[in-house]
């Protein structure tokens, strides 16, 4: 189990290397738009907020937003526009007064007014974020509404450039389920479009380790047997084959086997105690919490190992704004070994933590 241990320490640790590219502007982009694809309306709304501290303008939100009702759909496209208004409404002089930049004014697209001259551009922006001509031979109404709406119309606007608008994209595309050949698709386009290859991993992972998406190689698994002492939905995978004792067999060094615990955003367990037993949390997705009673709360990220001391009361769980999973097991089990499940952590208590 040790070498388990630091396998998976030196995987993670592989993942999270890597040199930070993305600006704070591209990060906002990319947070809101993943959380209108999964239309989180209450995660969205804070993004939207740290999206325009950061330097993203108010009009270029508003064409990103656009832009994805054609891979999420009009009523998702809306609602996030409508979050959007809701914050501005919210702000003196709609955010500006605060820093907030409404950016370039808006103007109409001449190609609006041209068809051909839509069909041409999509036609020319489709062939370039493809890296060769695309035609959809298949389908011509998809293929039509491809070149001349989607990549004409939509592309026509200035307010964000070809690079940005694949940043949106692949970021949308990484918060939906069973569009994996799309998002592929996409990632190479972002990379045609001016995005380096290097830039655009490091958006897909930072979507991952910040918990907008949970794209990670460990099984989500089904929700969690022992959900009655949770707040929120959790998943339990085994991922560890059964249990795992020494050479020795000796029953006080045994290791249980290997499980995977999935956490959605805000999802906590009860606060608890193991007796006779050691717990081993290792963090593999996202942003979570450990807290041991009458000390201080820790951050968990991907990476982060805690051994739990036998008799210790703790709870641990996921952050307000992302998805948390953690792998664990128990060591130095001794015989009689057992779990006390104890009160919840409440809400006045959790939203606390920052």
């Amino acid at each position: 189990m040790k070498r388990i241990v630091l396998y998976l320490i030196a995987i993670m640790t592989m993942i999270t290397v890597n040199a930070q590219t993305l600006t704070e502007r591209q990060k906002g982009l990319a947070a809101c738009a993943c959380l209108m694809a999964q239309g989180d309306l209450e995660r969205l709304e804070p993004a939207v907020r740290m999206a325009l501290d950061n330097g993203v303008t108010i009009n270029e939100l508003k064409e990103a937003f656009s832009q994805l009702y054609a891979y999420t759909g009009f009523p998702r496209s809306l609602n996030a526009l409508g979050v959007l208004n809701k914050v501005l409404e919210a702000s003196p002089q709609g955010g500006l007064k605060g820093g907030w930049q409404e950016g370039k004014p808006w103007k109409r697209p001449a190609e609006w007014d041209d068809a051909k001259k839509a069909y041409e551009l999509g036609t020319k922006n489709q062939t370039q974020l493809s890296g060769k001509p695309f035609n959809y031979t298949f389908c011509p109404q998809d293929d039509y509404y491809l070149k001349s709406h989607l990549f004409g119309d939509i592309f026509a606007g200035d307010q964000l450039s070809a690079a940005d608008r694949e940043i949106v994209t692949v970021a949308a595309l990484s918060g939906l389920e069973g569009v994996a050949p799309q998002l592929a698709a996409h990632k190479q386009g972002a990379v045609n479009m001016g995005n380096s290859k290097q830039l655009v991993d490091e958006l897909c992972t930072w979507l991952c380790n910040e918990g907008y998406t949970l794209s990670t190689k460990w099984p989500k698994g089904e929700p969690n047997p022992y959900g009655k002492y949770f707040i929120g939905q959790s998943y339990l995978a085994d991922v560890g084959g059964g249990v795992m004792r020494s050479a020795q067999s000796d029953a006080s060094s045994s290791v249980t086997s290997l499980k995977n615990v999935t956490f959605e955003p805000r999802c906590r367990n009860n606060w608890h105690i193991h007796h006779k037993q050691v717990q081993v949390l290792i963090c593999v997705a996202g942003r979570g919490w450990y807290q041991e009673w009458g000390k201080a709360p820790v951050e968990m990220t991907p990476g982060t190992v805690i051994a739990i001391p036998a008799e210790v009361k703790h709870w641990h769980g996921a952050q307000k704004d992302s998805w948390f999973q953690h792998l664990t097991y128990h060591k130095d089990v001794q015989e009689g070994a057992s779990n006390e499940w104890c009160e919840p952590v409440a809400d006045e208590v959790y939203d606390t933590l920052k």
